[in-house]
């Protein structure tokens, strides 16, 4: 079986495409799709890597990812962040935050799959 991502996406297009390609790859996808109890998903599924929304209901990316560097258990979990803001301010907070990667939306299918491959190595 292969590896686990979560992804902590609200947003159906995104879901559906990331949960394709990286299906596809071997990868075994998991869904989240709000902020409230995003780490209790962290907790239960225990991914070998995030994918987490910057914008989710509930609560946002930020926070939930200070929550993971939080755990001991999940401090050193690769996190890639995705958003549609591609400030650079945005990327030095996501990278403060303790983030691994960011990108941002739109992104292309093979630039996601490059940065899951990279983050969690076969």
């Amino acid at each position: 079986m292969g590896k686990t991502v979560l992804l902590i996406e609200d947003e159906q297009n995104i879901i559906e495409a990331v949960s394709f390609i990286l299906s596809r790859d071997g990868w075994d996808v998991k869904i989240h799709a709000n902020g409230h109890d995003a780490m209790d998903a962290v907790r239960t599924r225990r991914p070998d890597v995030v994918i987490l929304d910057v914008m989710l209901p509930g609560k946002s990316g930020f926070d939930i990812l200070s929550e993971i560097r939080a755990d001991m258990a999940f401090k050193d979990l690769p996190v890639m962040m995705l958003s549609a803001r591609g400030q650079t301010r945005d990327l030095d907070m996501a990278r403060r935050a303790g983030a691994n990667r960011y990108m941002t939306k739109p992104f292309s299918n093979a630039e996601v799959l490059d940065a899951v491959r990279a983050l969690v190595p076969t």
